[in-house]
């Protein structure tokens, strides 16, 4: 092997370790993990150990695949239960209020900075995309009402998508290209939605049947194989010129949701894989600015940021949320939650790649847009969630259910862990009212198995084995979710119909 590659592999290792012990240092300080991992690829670039990296391309090509499997993650971690009140809100954020956040941007930055109007509205466009990356690490920390939270992440999940394509006919129209009339590009933009949602959904169903009844040989296929399932929902949208980031988040929606083998183990790879993935696309942004040029541009980006922050997204959650009974408290949260990483810097390639007159400025001022109001808003979340009065006291947690197919006998074996906060805490086995093929087989406490009877109470710590027939496995584990969210006399219509959510 070369000394080359041998190095590569070490640097690549080296970079890696360090990550994880800055994402450590990060949840003590209370700063987001990227800022840690863009300032580690600026070490390493050209003002720091020298290393010379500037391939606009490589990065956009490397920044499009990472966004995949973050965006696959964000969905195999989604459950339905918790964001289905939460799409119409979710949507039109994700649609009217881009619209409005790059108008009001494009606005300022051309009033207050003299931008042309058309690289303004770039400007508007890259920075309007909310990050599913740093949305999701920071939300699910929160003690948050559920519609807030499912809300800004259908958002982040589902943006993504509009607005890449935004850039990028607003990259071809400023690079010289041909543009098509405004009403054309329109119905194009809604055409590529609506496909990649039909794709995505679809790729999800047939994946979860197929994962359903193809006994893998080794239980370490099947996350290999639901990752998959969800990059191939990507490339067959992409393929036939529709989304590609909706179908990916989509699919990966609908398989977290379906009653896969081994679902635990698949959700824990998908979080390993999308934290690498964000290690790897933040170093490459790191290594790709210039610390040199971004000190110039400053006062610019405090300007956007601060018109982003304070008037066009203010506006945005106001004209998109109307419509739904959100208390101001909850809307106002949302405004200040909408926290920027690594999308907008991604998206900022795009027109360097196409040569786009004044690209590289627009590229800067979004690269510290992001540094800065991300320490601002991600360090300010939990302080402003306590005094606009939305914080809830922390909700049970959710059970964790493994599975695990018994082909030969037409049944699946699950495992069961009842967290601490569980209402599964003091039940009795009877109360459980598990379907009539369905039963606690074992019951593992303190570290001494034993066979339950009638008379045995689940207790918090305890991991039991459930056996079941392949048709009720669902049910059963529908039936486990709700009892464990709102106790012995939760009803049968499942997790939400319990008593206890929080809107």
């Amino acid at each position: 092997m070369s000394t080359t590659v041998t190095v590569a592999l070490a640097v690549g290792a080296l970079v890696v370790l360090t990550a994880a012990v800055a994402l450590r240092v990060s949840d003590r300080l209370g700063l987001p993990a990227l800022l840690l991992y863009l300032a580690l690829g600026v070490g390493l670039g050209e003002s720091g150990l020298g290393i010379q990296f500037s391939d606009v391309e490589l990065t956009q090509t490397l920044g499009v695949a990472a966004l995949v499997v973050i965006l696959a993650e964000g969905g195999l971690t989604t459950r339905w239960s918790d964001v289905r009140r939460a799409v119409g809100p979710g949507l039109l954020l994700a649609t009217v209020g881009v619209v409005v956040s790059v108008a009001v941007t494009a606005a300022v930055a051309v009033w207050l900075l003299d931008f042309p109007w058309t690289v303004a509205l770039l400007l508007g466009a890259v920075v309007s995309s909310t990050d599913a990356a740093a949305v999701f690490a920071t939300l699910r920390r929160l003690p948050l009402p559920r519609r807030v939270a499912a809300s800004l992440e259908m958002e982040s999940g589902l943006n993504d998508a509009p607005v890449i394509l935004l850039v990028l006919v607003l990259s071809e129209r400023l690079g010289g290209g041909e543009a098509a009339p405004w009403w054309i590009t329109a119905v194009e933009v809604v055409g590529e939605l609506a496909g990649g949602s039909v794709i995505g959904v679809a790729v999800g169903f047939a994946g979860a049947w197929l994962l359903r009844r193809v006994a893998l040989p080794l239980a370490g296929f099947y996350p290999l194989a639901t990752l998959a399932l969800c990059v191939l929902a990507f490339a067959s949208a992409d393929l036939v010129h529709t989304s590609g980031f909706v179908a990916v988040y989509l699919c990966g929606l609908v398989l977290g949701n379906a009653p896969l083998p081994h679902r635990a183990a698949t959700i824990g790879f998908a979080e390993g894989m999308a934290t690498l993935a964000q290690i790897g696309l933040f170093v490459l942004l790191g290594l790709l600015a210039s610390p040199g040029r971004l000190l110039d541009v400053v006062p610019e980006a405090l300007v956007v940021g601060l018109a982003l922050l304070l008037l066009a997204r203010p506006l945005s959650v106001l004209l998109s949320l109307v419509w739904f009974r959100l208390p101001w408290s909850q809307q106002a949260f949302i405004s200040w939650a909408g926290l920027r990483g690594a999308v907008p810097i991604v998206l900022a390639t795009f027109p360097v790649a196409a040569a786009v007159p004044g690209a590289t400025r627009v590229f800067d001022i979004v690269f510290v847009l992001v540094v800065v109001f991300t320490v601002v808003q991600g360090g300010s979340l939990p302080a402003v969630a306590r005094v606009l009065r939305i914080a809830t006291p922390i909700t049970p947690r959710d059970i964790d259910v493994e599975s695990a197919p018994l082909d030969e006998l037409g049944a699946e074996l699950m495992q069961l862990t009842v967290p601490p906060g569980s209402r599964l805490h003091g039940v009795y086995l009877p109360e459980l009212r598990l379907p009539e093929d369905a039963a606690v087989v074992l019951v593992v406490r303190d570290g001494k198995p034993f066979v339950p009877g009638p008379d045995t109470r689940m207790m918090r710590g305890d991991q039991a084995l459930l056996v079941s027939a392949r048709g009720s496995r669902a049910e059963a584990e529908r039936r486990l979710r709700a009892v464990s969210r709102a106790g012995r006399l939760a009803s049968w219509r499942g997790e939400t119909g319990a008593p206890t959510e929080v809107d």
